[in-house]
């Protein structure tokens, strides 16, 4: 397994990734395997608040956990941890960056068998080189993805690993997106109110031509219209959104109409 800090030791205050490997009575050890064979330690006090009966009805052999980093002594190999000072949401945040750099160690060692290298050289010399510079393995396709073989100008890579990394991203790496919505009432009484409505949505529709943003306008019930706008990010988002209404309302006063606007 590739080890990204094999001869190094975590840093106080650190959220890391480990796996119980024993549980006893005065606490807990973890392997922390991104640091070679490293162990560190849990002590029952910090295993969870309050008072605790049984440690294996928190945690069990073989479970993989998220600890901070309370102390680190490397002259006598030790590593205080604690499970009880990491929240719901540090805890997810964390593993989704650990099963992220789980996939791209594995999309590198696939393009490593791709270019008839050695899985293990590929790892600590391309490996280490991406994480180093992009404080992530996973970082480094994310780049690519958005940037190309740009994102290594700067880098000293094997011009064959530049285009096999691009190559990936692009095929596994989807764009983060948020979806919002909001809804539209027109009206436009007398003649002709019905293509107004039409014309305004028409307008409405058109506000983007970005092909990394969807807009979607769906018709509720008279006079009742919802549009939808999924964009790479939130402020992207309701600009667009935002656009849209107020394209489809200013129409509508123009001629005569009336239009408004709420969020869902």
């Amino acid at each position: 397994m590739f080890k990204v800090f094999e001869d190094r030791w975590p840093e106080e205050g650190e959220l890391i990734v480990g796996r119980v490997s024993k549980v006893e009575g005065f606490g807990v050890f973890v392997d922390l395997e991104e640091y070679g064979d490293k162990k560190g330690l849990i002590h029952i006090s910090e295993i969870a608040s309050g008072w605790i009966k049984h440690i294996r009805d928190h945690v069990r052999e073989n479970q993989r956990i998220v600890c901070k980093v309370l102390e680190v002594n490397p002259k006598r190999g030790r590593i205080e941890l604690s499970l009880k000072d990491v929240n719901d949401h540090q805890r997810r945040e964390r593993i989704q960056i650990w099963k992220n750099e789980q996939k791209s160690i594995k999309w590198l060692e696939r393009i490593a068998e791709k270019l008839g290298d050695e899985k293990d050289e590929a790892l600590n010399d391309v490996g280490m080189k991406l994480y180093d510079h992009f404080s992530g393995i996973y970082y480094g396709f994310e780049d690519a993805l958005d940037r190309g073989e740009r994102t290594f100008e700067d880098l000293d890579l094997d011009e064959r690993y530049v285009k096999e990394i691009v190559d990936v991203a692009r095929a596994n790496i989807k764009i983060p997106s948020v979806k919002i919505s909001g809804f539209v009432t027109l009206s436009c009484p007398g003649t002709g109110g019905v293509e107004i409505i039409k014309k305004a949505l028409k307008g409405a529709r058109g506000v983007t031509r970005r092909k990394d943003v969807t807009l979607e306008i769906l018709y509720i019930g008279s006079p009742r219209y919802e549009i939808v706008v999924e964009a790479p990010n939130y402020k992207d988002a309701e600009a667009i959104l935002k656009k849209s209404a107020d394209k489809a309302i200013g129409y509508m006063v123009k001629n005569d109409g009336e239009g408004a606007f709420t969020r869902s």
